[in-house]
């Protein structure tokens, strides 16, 4: 590889890490002598399929030159550090040079504005367009849509990538015009539009005609900064919400905002980004795709941020102890789901399974449930156990976030007993 376009892929892969809406790798590790393969921190990533599947990307951008000023931005304008750009030959062919190598298994291509939107999403397509057409490229491409982009640029990328992506990065407009001046919810909003009417209309086409061209297949997601801005959870979950009912919106990402840019005034002095925060949005964002929750039920009004103690399902349970407990013999699926501890495989395992006899808890444990926290909230074919409402929601809270040598002592008593004894005279079966 030329020392040249090896130069520029070091730093357009570093301006490239900060986007998360694939999952990044960010290792680096030499082969030995005596070892298979190595992990180059040169902008290989990874993501994931639906049924699971790791695949190799590499993440990239195709210049991190921007004639935009975002606050929250490494590669805003006013900063001083190393710019580079690739050519679309160039990025091609680098693309194609990896994939014959076996580093990857697809391309992430993000950029910079440069000139203005147009412009710069016409480059991103020409580079997906020359990998289809010239060198019959079939892997896995993900295109950033640049917000402002037209409605002809932005269809004819979704005739060339499996997914397409507009990041709306601040999750109301007011704060987004105060970080991002030169952005607004409408050069956002319009081209995930595009990209939603070219997916219908691809759907209705190819309904009709087996022939016709698929428009990305892998549908659109998008991108939100957490922590840079005051919005509360309950406002960044209900745009996501929002977004989620629209038909062909894949993932949301939350990205705890990373403080690049220190010396501007009008972000917030953060010691580290706020990645229990950013884990639990994503906990909640899961209930809601998954779980059949509803934003509201999650956060609202007197809770308008998520507990960062406990993940979000634990803490409706604990706000709404007059739902349990949930016998897991004769509930619907839909209240199995909602008990803490028991995922979607899990519930749907014990709906199949209690048609062939009533299930106890070591049946529950082979499932994989969590017993730890089901306990709570579940009656089962044995004398019934306290549950929350006989124990108070303060005190299975205290018992599920107590201090790691605590747990420790705790589980070594429940070698004999089932669960933690309460804090009064009585016994755990009655």
């Amino acid at each position: 590889m030329e020392e040249r376009i090896l130069e520029k892929l070091k730093i357009l892969a570093e301006s490239a890490k900060y986007d998360v809406s694939c999952a990044s790798s960010g290792t680096s590790r030499r082969n030995t002598s005596n070892g298979v393969g190595n992990a180059a921190g040169w902008g290989i990533c990874h993501s994931f399929t639906e049924d699971g599947r790791c695949v190799s990307l590499l993440k990239i951008m195709l210049t991190n030159y921007c004639m935009y000023d975002c606050a929250y931005c490494i590669n805003r304008r006013s900063n001083d550090l190393r710019r580079a750009t690739f050519s679309v030959t160039e990025l091609v062919t680098l693309t194609m040079e990896f994939y014959r190598r076996n580093y990857i298994e697809g391309l992430f291509l993000s950029s910079g504005v440069v000139r203005n939107p147009d412009y710069t999403m016409e480059r991103l397509v020409r580079v997906a367009k020359d990998l289809r057409t010239v060198y019959r490229f079939n892997g896995y491409i993900h295109l950033k849509a640049i917000p402002g982009a037209s409605a002809e640029l932005i269809r004819e990328a979704g005739l060339y990538a499996d997914r397409l992506s507009v990041n709306i990065e601040i999750p109301t407009e007011k704060n987004l015009r105060l970080l991002a001046p030169d952005k607004n919810y409408q050069s956002v909003f319009a081209p995930m539009h595009y990209i939603q009417q070219g997916v219908l209309e691809s759907r209705e086409d190819r309904k009709k005609f087996r022939s016709a061209p698929r428009f990305a297949p892998a549908g659109q997601s998008t991108q939100m900064i957490v922590g840079a801005t005051s919005e509360t959870d309950k406002e960044i979950l209900s745009l996501s919400s929002a977004l989620y009912q629209r038909p062909t919106l894949k993932r949301v990402y939350y990205s705890g905002f990373v403080p690049v840019n220190a010396y501007d005034k009008r972000l917030p002095m953060l010691k580290q980004p706020p990645l229990v925060r950013e884990n639990r949005l994503y906990q909640a964002d899961w209930l809601m795709r998954f779980y059949q929750f509803e934003a509201h039920e999650i956060v609202d009004d007197s809770y308008p941020n998520l507990d960062l103690e406990i993940d979000p399902k634990l803490a409706w349970a604990l706000r709404h102890p007059e739902r349990f407990p949930v016998d897991v013999n004769r509930a619907d699926y839909e209240l199995i789901l909602r008990v803490p501890g028991i995922g979607v495989k899990s519930a749907k395992l014990i709906v199949s399974s209690r048609r062939y006899g009533k299930l106890g808890i070591y049946q529950l444990k082979k499932m994989g449930i969590v017993m730890k926290k089901a306990c709570y909230f579940i009656t089962t074919r044995e004398l019934p156990l306290q549950t929350v409402n006989e124990l108070s929601p303060e005190y299975v809270r205290r018992v599920l976030t107590r201090n790691s040598r605590t747990q420790k002592a705790a589980d070594d008593r429940q070698l004999k007993l089932p669960f933690e004894e309460p804090p009064h005279d009585s016994l755990y079966l009655r």
